[in-house]
């Protein structure tokens, strides 16, 4: 399917474009009442989160979706799990910071970079790609990740915090 979407590398240069997906992200879940995701407050105005996203785009392996050259979603990929999820017992690349810009979403921009992240996972000779989100709001989230094919395996918690793990074997 050809939605239009760009795929590219990304790197710290586009922080300010990633934060600014978020921001809107936060803005789109929230006009439905959804606050416990990412919270009520813009990524950009949290310091420990910009400072996060810094440094994912520095070590991790970032990637831009474009729609006639506008970034409308990222994820970045790393080798492992944020702290808070226990590493596989294998070679992995996990996906972290999944977003798509408010504004673009149900265009296909989150299937697309999840079926990029899968692609690059399969390149690296790497066979497990996995996933973490929010748990509550009934689980719709983890319900689009099953949808794009990917499977729970263990749920966590930080703080109040429901959490999922998914993976996918590409």
């Amino acid at each position: 399917m050809d939605n239009g979407i760009r795929i590219r590398q990304g790197g710290t240069a586009d922080v300010p474009a990633m934060l600014a997906i978020f921001d809107s992200a936060v803005v789109w879940l929230n006009e439905r009442g959804i606050t416990a995701q990412w919270g009520t407050e813009p990524f950009s105005s949290r310091p420990k989160t910009v400072e996060t996203i810094e440094q994912l785009a520095a070590e991790g392996d970032p990637w831009i979706a474009e729609l006639d050259g506008v970034p409308v979603g990222t994820l970045t990929l790393t080798p492992h799990p944020g702290g808070y999820v226990a590493a596989a017992d294998e070679p992995e690349r996990y996906v972290r910071f999944l977003a798509t810009d408010g504004r673009f979403h149900g265009h296909g921009v989150g299937a697309a970079l999840l079926a990029h992240a899968a692609e690059v996972t399969r390149q690296a000779g790497v066979s497990l790609l996995r996933v973490d989100c929010f748990a509550g709001s009934e689980g719709r989230l983890v319900e689009y990740y099953e949808r794009q094919g990917f499977t729970r395996t263990e749920a966590f918690a930080v703080g109040e915090w429901p959490g999922q793990v998914l993976e996918r074997r590409v």
